[in-house]
């Protein structure tokens, strides 16, 4: 028996770009230590594991190093498979038991809309000594939800030319760093970078979790609900985003690069 494996460019029109996730179908459960080494070989910023259920699928999501409690371009890239092999109709609705709750996924057309829970920031006076050294910038504010510190620079070109100390960040508690700035092009609302070296991630490609708390940060100095952000990594990609009360909808586009099967476990 083997087990279905996708790899799938999440956030992203374009093959090579946007942030790859794996997507693996179980048809069992199956062993943490097995998900977590099926997530270290695939050797991506989160691998997902895809279970069903009565109403859906359990839905889990691995770095090469932890389980991560959400996730936004392996859900896209889960519900793209879902839908591109047939496991789904398009006109329905993917649901996800996760460990943030239930999240959805629908087809608009080429976009896939995710419905996220928001992560909203406070601002703190906390500023660990590393911080500012591992990054390499001066914040004009500096605030921390749940799951990552945010940063607001001053310019889209200090986001983009960011070189952080990766050893450094890897010593502050906590998930990742999400460094923003409003953005040059009209084409957005916002840039962003993120980094997450304490969960094995040197630098996420796109990163749809950070996008849960980055839409209400811009939103309300924007005085919009509706934006653009787009993420200036190497690779790059585009995430939609609309703040609805406790809720902020995702939506980007996904490209399969790889399919096949794992033969060992």
């Amino acid at each position: 028996m083997t087990i279905k494996l996708f790899q799938v460019d999440a956030f992203t029109d374009t093959a090579y770009k946007g942030n790859p996730a794996a997507v693996c179908l179980l048809d069992q459960a199956k062993a943490d230590g097995w998900m977590q080494n099926v997530a270290a070989e695939m050797n991506l910023s989160e691998t997902a594991f895809l279970l069903p259920k009565e109403d859906g699928y359990e839905l889990r999501w691995f770095t090469p190093t932890v389980e991560e409690v959400l996730c936004g371009h392996a859900t896209l890239a889960s519900a793209h498979i879902l839908w591109e092999y047939g496991y789904l109709k398009e006109s329905e609705q993917a649901r996800f038991t996760t460990l943030s709750g239930l999240l959805t996924a629908a087809k608009k057309g080429i976009w896939t809309e995710l419905d996220f829970p928001i992560e909203p920031e406070t601002p703190t006076d906390e500023l660990p000594d590393k911080l500012i050294d591992g990054l390499g910038v001066t914040p004009i504010y500096l605030g921390k939800n749940r799951l990552d510190y945010l940063v607001e620079v001053a310019s889209e070109e200090i986001v983009r030319k960011i070189k952080p100390d990766f050893d450094l960040l890897s010593k502050i508690p906590g998930r990742g760093f999400i460094v923003t700035s409003r953005a040059n092009s009209k084409d957005y609302d916002f840039v962003s970078r993120f980094f997450a070296p304490k969960d094995g991630v040197i630098e996420d490609p796109v990163t749809g979790s950070a996008h849960c708390c980055l839409g209400p940060f811009w939103g309300n100095r924007l005085g919009k609900k509706d934006m653009v952000g787009y993420q200036v990594s190497s690779r790059g990609g585009t995430v939609h985003v609309t703040v609805c009360g406790n809720r902020i909808h995702l939506s980007g586009q996904a490209v399969t690069i790889l399919r096949g099967e794992l033969l060992s476990y």
